[in-house]
């Protein structure tokens, strides 16, 4: 498909860029040339869709890009092999640029705005992560040649963190201390608006609880057989209780990932896979005995036994005000997202499967005004915003009223629109790193004001504990 082209804009004026370095090059309208490539790779990876830790073409095509770039990359990192960090530039401050490439199992989708799913494939960008991979790899070569341009002292740095769909990729990253020397991070993600608000996400643990039974025919010699559906039958009733006994900020959820094959034979084995969420990670902490010992005693109910392994774990986000207040300025003085005539048409025809009260296609053009806000999702870059001040930005990538892991989001994100929202997240990371190279300030403001989000004690713990990446959850 050949992508729709946008309109560059005029350069955004930073008041603390030098004023050769503003008219050397004008970084806003340097990621616009760069938008066929965005859009290539976007459509790239896109097509392969890979699951998490299992990303290894997608990460290749973000790392020959980079490396072509003249970056120096190093891959395998954290022990992940399809994790690296590319890295461009000498002396500080250093930036690093987020970029994700996991898809979603379940859902497959074609570019088209009706249902057309793919009988071919098993997974799907549902997340758009094929975009903010893209993206990000265009805001750190833009970086780059900005820093390159104008003799700015500074480093450049693009992370490849994959597995960020309930793998925790970034966790392991910033376990390992890869981001302990970084000054700040920049981070974006697909959305159906633009926005920069103060975010703070929910903290989560998931495992996999595996119930070990004894099979017997279930007509014949229903008194030999022990079901290890039944414990995770009665793990779920339980938990189902408990919910009662929690916090209005706590989420459980669970889906039975094994459950046996056929009715006339007691299953020897069955699995539930368990979240749980809550925006204070001690919290997640108090609550986990409470699950496990529901699982204990299912087992011993049903006479069967249970294991469980930890799968992912993420920290809340910390948004730092100073950093999220300066990325909405920008996002505001770009302004929002527009539509070709054909994308126009391809959006309406989508709109009549988003429900009649879906905003209007031309919010794609508007910048929500700065919030502070709580999600009730959870992400792998909290425990990134745990170790290094990060700042995020949300674009229109998808058609305004489209939820993540929908097959609408799945089509938005392998056509124009959905390219066009991943090079405006590249130019409110560029402008914004520029900012950040630029403006000793506002560099001191934002490291006091993350000092204080964590306070004197704070000391950096993950909810994964001492585990190895799980690099087969997904097989």
């Amino acid at each position: 498909m050949k992508p729709f082209m946008l309109m560059t804009a005029a350069a955004l004026s930073l008041s603390c860029a030098p004023v050769a370095a503003q008219s050397a090059y004008d970084p806003a309208m340097a990621v616009d040339a760069e938008l066929e490539r965005t859009s290539r790779v976007a459509r790239d990876i896109w097509e392969i869709a890979e699951l998490g830790y299992l990303e290894e073409k997608s990460s290749d095509i973000l790392q020959s890009e980079i490396e072509a770039e003249g970056f120096t990359v190093e891959t395998g990192v954290a022990g992940i092999p399809t994790a690296f960090i590319a890295e461009w530039g000498e002396g500080g401050p250093v930036i690093g640029v987020l970029a994700e490439f996991d898809a979603l199992p379940g859902i497959t989708q074609s570019d088209k705005p009706i249902r057309d799913p793919i009988a071919t494939k098993h997974a799907g960008h549902a997340c758009g992560h094929n975009l903010f991979g893209a993206g990000s790899l265009t805001a750190a070569i833009v970086l780059k040649r900005w820093l390159e341009a104008t003799g700015t002292p500074g480093r450049i740095r693009l992370y490849g963190t994959p597995a960020e769909e309930g793998g925790s990729g970034k966790v392991y990253m910033t376990r390992a201390g890869l981001f302990d020397d970084a000054d700040f991070v920049l981070d974006w993600h697909p959305s159906d608006s633009n926005s920069a608000p103060s975010l703070s996400s929910l903290a989560n643990r998931s495992a996999k609880f595996r119930f070990h039974g004894t099979s017997s025919h279930a007509a014949f010699a229903p008194e030999k057989g022990r079901s290890a559906l039944d414990g995770v039958e009665g793990m779920n009733m339980m938990v189902n209780m408990i919910r009662e006994h929690t916090s209005m900020d706590t989420r459980i959820h669970y889906v039975i990932t094994e459950g046996g094959a056929a009715p006339n034979v007691v299953p020897d084995f069955a699995e539930v896979f368990y979240y749980v969420r809550h925006s204070d990670p001690d919290e997640v902490r108090a609550l986990w005995p409470r699950i496990e010992a529901a699982a204990q005693g299912a087992a011993m109910g049903t006479g069967t036994k249970v294991e469980w392994e930890i799968i992912h774990g993420n920290n809340p986000t910390r948004p730092v005000p100073a950093l999220q207040r300066k990325m909405s300025s920008i996002l505001q003085e770009i302004g929002g997202i527009s539509y070709s005539r054909e994308e126009q048409d391809w959006a309406q025809a989508m709109r009549e499967s988003l429900g009649e009260n879906a905003p209007p296609i031309a919010d794609a053009g508007k910048v929500e005004p700065y919030a502070t806000l709580t999600s009730y999702g959870s992400t792998d870059v909290g425990d990134v915003s745990s170790a290094v001040p990060t700042v995020s930005v949300r674009t229109a990538t998808w058609v305004p009223g489209t939820s993540a892991h929908s097959w609408q989001a799945v089509a938005a994100s392998g056509m124009s629109i959905g390219f066009k929202g991943a090079n405006h997240a590249a130019k409110a990371m560029v402008l914004m790193g520029v900012e950040l190279y630029s403006n000793p300030d506002l560099r001191a403001q934002a490291k006091t004001e993350f000092t204080e989000l964590l306070g004197p004690d704070y000391t950096y713990e993950s909810l994964l504990g001492d585990r190895e990446p799980p690099l087969d959850y997904r097989r």
